[in-house]
């Protein structure tokens, strides 16, 4: 492996740094970006069992903040939740557009990484093939081996390039697509959240205007 690096010349240095940082940064995702830690399933049953028990106090939509993503998010809804229908919406969506920038944290870096990657074994393809030609004008097309180093920082870093880009590409829209999948799905929940705090309280309003009615 280490006579690999050495043909490969010094663009195999930034190649295996940034396969350090792929590695990284795709196993932080899949730890972050866990379904079950940011819309946690049974989260808004809880809400609306406390809000059905007149328990929704301040205390709890505190914890409700720092428990999850979708917690934060329906934190600031629910601190909202004596304003209109359509002043709660849209601080839900205020917020959620907050989240959902933080769960594409590191995927740009992850991009660029895949992008890097591919330019820079075409570069040292390039060097590798200004090697092998400037040997072949020095020592005659003779003897094979003369361009035998050239050749081989070609191959080399071609191949080095590929093998970060490629993986790097795929879990970098492999994580494009759950960022928005769990952004949709937390979408879903808030304005579930909305809609039953709302359609209660609409009923509640209509109930006692009927009972009020001779």
């Amino acid at each position: 492996m280490y006579e690999i690096l050495l043909a490969g010349g010094w663009v195999m240095i930034p190649l295996v740094l940034f396969s350090v940082a792929s590695v990284g940064i795709i196993a932080e995702r899949f730890w972050s970006l866990r379904t079950s830690r940011i819309t946690p399933p049974a989260l808004v049953g809880q809400v609306w069992q406390w809000y059905k028990a007149n328990t929704l106090d301040d205390q709890r939509i505190e914890t409700l903040s720092n428990n999850s993503p979708l917690g934060r998010i329906l934190a600031v809804g629910l601190a909202n939740r004596h304003h209109p229908r359509e002043i709660m919406k849209e601080t839900l969506q205020d917020v959620g557009r907050q989240v959902a920038h933080e769960l594409e944290r590191y995927l740009n870096t992850l991009g660029s990484i895949a992008s890097l990657s591919t330019l820079l074994g075409l570069y040292g393809t390039v060097i590798g093939m200004i090697q092998a030609f400037n040997a072949i004008a020095e020592h005659g097309v003779g003897n094979p081996t003369v361009v035998a180093t050239g050749i081989a920082t070609a191959l080399i870093t071609t191949a080095a390039g590929l093998t970060v880009a490629i993986p790097t590409l795929f879990f970098y829209r492999y994580f494009r697509g759950k960022v928005n999948a769990l952004t949709l799905r937390m979408e879903e929940e808030a304005l579930k959240v909305v809609d039953i705090i709302h359609g209660e309280r609409e009923a509640s309003a209509t109930a006692a205007k009927k009972k009020a009615t001779p």
